[in-house]
């Protein structure tokens, strides 16, 4: 059984609309593939185990702070080794690590 996960809002980094204007470099996640979503401002990956209907069916391995780049082992609800559900409407690029040091 998946874990339900209310991922965030892909916004610009939507990987679902990045590929829409070139559909011939997207292929459908397979087992074993990498997929990333958001979820309360983290970056989540998901090691797929099947694709259906759109969606990535998965395990979390690893979430990622997304403004320290620290690895968490829990998040709210999600936690590492979670069964999720993760719809293609709600995949996202990483977002980078904002690094302040140079401001100074």
């Amino acid at each position: 059984m998946h874990k339900h996960v209310e991922w965030d809002t892909p916004g610009t980094q939507s990987v679902q609309s990045h590929y829409a204007k070139d559909p011939n470099d997207y292929g459908e996640p397979h087992p074993g593939s990498i997929v990333s979503g958001r979820y309360r401002g983290a970056n989540v990956r998901v090691r797929v185990e099947a694709y259906r209907d759109a969606t990535s069916i998965g395990e979390v391995v690893a979430l990622i702070d997304g403004n320290s780049g620290e690895r968490l082992k829990q998040l709210g609800d999600l936690s590492l080794g979670d069964v999720v559900r993760l719809p293609d409407d709600r995949r996202a690029f990483e977002s980078g690590i904002v690094d302040d040091s140079d401001n100074d």
